[in-house]
């Protein structure tokens, strides 16, 4: 994580809250995510995005804005007896405006709207991509505080007699998605969510997850919700819900596909971390090798090149010289130490016997001008 925050991905106050905060490259991982996540939920047809609000006044909301001074001025007022206090604090929670914890119920609200759309034939979708406050209350030593989370949502409606097959096909093409852009794909996995844990109105879930280095956790979802939410959305309300399946006229059954992005990220984050021994790359590259290489790149480029490393005469620098001047070598590259740590080499000219501190990168072209101007000469 402190890797996260050095490199710009993550801010260093993320450390200590839950609330995710992101530096100039997660906030452009995070972007990307989140394009490729809506390039494939929309892939198919009948698959609409919609957009809805953060607040709502729906009463089973469990995340809501609360005046902390007025809150305060009700248990300051020490004329009020329990009960007056109990009821101002109840009033005071009942005018507050909930967040919501989902995006799920804003998609059912706007059925009957799409409903109109896609002329009452099923299947189809609606997606959304936007803030949600999550309780921390599943996590050991909660506060029973909420924390603001990026939520990707598929709401999607279908035939009840599809519904099943619809639900491992959206599990499968989630977990094949986030498998896509990971490097090691074997840490993505999925499971069947416990009975027990089957939240209300659901009768089916599936988890995408990933493996942190502390452990599984929970990446994406899909719910297969039957039609008791959408019915309990619109009070009941079953012919201005019906569509069209074949000939019959049914409520559809909803699979809800969800998923948390920032953990998302974080899974990427830690799937590409890679630790890897630092080695002295300097040490394992000889001077020999460096010759080798020169000799390789010159005879390539049609340069005449005496290898003089081969030479296993000890001779001393002024000797080499001589011999290569009387053997018509025009220039002599001298490979040091230092040229391994900065690519400058010298360059003696025969002719001249002066010598130039060259780069390694620019001897080829050097010498192919000389030879070039030699020849028009």
């Amino acid at each position: 994580m402190q890797l996260c925050a050095d490199r710009y991905y993550i801010s260093p106050e993320a450390f200590h809250t839950r609330t995710c905060t992101y530096g100039p490259l997660g906030t452009g991982l995070k972007k990307n995510i989140i394009e490729q996540w809506t390039s494939a939920i929309r892939s198919r047809a009948y698959v609409f995005g919609i957009t809805t609000s953060v607040q709502s006044r729906m009463c089973e909301e469990s995340v809501r804005i609360v005046n902390v001074e007025t809150l305060q001025e009700i248990l300051n007022q020490e004329s009020l007896t329990e009960k007056e206090a109990s009821q101002k604090i109840q009033t005071l929670m009942k005018d507050s405006v909930s967040i919501r914890t989902s995006l799920l119920k804003g998609a059912l609200q706007q059925y009957i709207q799409a409903l109109e759309l896609v002329n009452r034939t099923l299947p189809f979708g609606l997606s959304e991509i936007g803030l949600c406050h999550h309780s921390d209350s599943q996590h050991r030593h909660s506060s029973g505080c909420s924390f603001e989370v990026t939520e990707s949502s598929l709401v999607w409606f279908c035939s009840p007699r599809t519904s099943s097959q619809w639900m491992d096909y959206w599990a499968h093409q989630r977990l094949q998605w986030w498998r896509k852009f990971a490097l090691g794909p074997s840490d993505f996995s999925m499971c069947n969510v416990m009975d027990e844990e089957l939240k209300e109105g659901t009768s089916r879930g599936i988890k995408v997850l990933y493996k942190f280095p502390w452990g599984s956790e929970t990446l994406e979802t899909v719910w297969s919700l039957g039609d008791t939410l959408l019915l309990k959305t619109h009070q009941g309300a079953c012919t201005k819900l019906q569509c069209r399946d074949g000939r019959k006229s049914v409520v559809p059954h909803v699979i809800s596909v969800s998923a948390n992005v920032d953990r998302g990220m974080l899974a990427y984050l830690f799937n590409s971390f890679q630790l890897l021994k630092k080695a002295d790359n300097k040490q394992k590259i000889h001077q020999r090798m460096v010759c080798e290489g020169l000799f390789q790149e010159f005879l390539e480029a049609g340069i005449s090149t005496w290898p003089g490393y081969l030479d296993t005469m000890s001779l001393s620098l002024e000797n080499l010289h001589t011999k290569y001047d009387e053997m018509g070598v025009l220039f002599t590259l001298m490979v040091s130490e230092s040229t391994l740590k900065s690519g400058l080499l010298l360059v003696r000219n025969r002719d001249t016997t002066i010598r130039e501190t060259m780069h390694i990168s620019e001897i080829k072209c050097f010498l192919l001008k000389y030879i070039s101007a030699s020849e028009n000469f």
